[in-house]
């Protein structure tokens, strides 16, 4: 799961690891009407393997994510305000039933416990290059937590450095504190 406000980088991070799948289609759910093909292109995805389905009635969001999960390789799907809990969980136990990643990207609330195999967390982006709303953005850092199953009861903190080049570089240790001393 990939949660975060709008702007802190998390539908890029989303992605580029849509990317990671070069063979067959990968598909996009969008509930804002916000995603353009062209940032799917900027990370490397092939334009005639991108499937962009725009959905924003919540009582045809399941059946349209369900469908995109029986023909792409890999599904990243909004999850619209109203949602509820039952289709979001009938919607991950297809997804693992038919083995095909699917990243889930909550809008306004969280995914029921016990769904979301990794949670990643935006928590504040910083951004240079810009001033008063003027200029290029040279590039945005944004710290990210990591949980969940496959965390295996850690949380952990990254740091996310986007140039808007098409790789992003993950920054590790970034929680890590200075040992001063030995135990032991």
């Amino acid at each position: 799961m990939l949660s975060g406000d709008p702007g802190l980088g998390m539908t890029r991070l989303g992605l580029v690891m849509l990317s990671g799948y070069t063979e067959g289609t990968v598909a996009y759910l969008d509930v804002r009407g916000w995603l353009s093909p062209v940032a799917a292109w900027e990370v490397g995805i092939d334009p005639d393997r991108l499937v962009i389905a725009r959905c924003h009635e919540v009582v045809r969001w399941g059946r349209v994510a369900a469908a995109l999960l029986d023909g792409a390789t890999a599904v990243m799907a909004e999850i619209p305000s109203g949602a509820k809990d039952v289709s979001i969980r009938k919607l991950a136990a297809l997804a693992r039933n038919r083995g095909t990643p699917l990243l889930l990207r909550p809008i306004d609330r969280l995914v029921p416990t016990g769904v979301a195999h990794l949670v990643l967390e935006a928590r504040e982006t910083t951004w240079t290059g810009t001033a008063e709303g003027h200029g290029r953005i040279e590039q945005r850092k944004t710290r990210i937590t990591a949980s969940g199953k496959a965390m295996k009861g850690m949380t952990r903190t990254i740091e996310m450095e986007d140039d808007g080049s098409n790789a992003l570089r993950v920054v590790s240790g970034v929680a890590a504190a200075e040992t001063r001393s030995a135990a032991g």
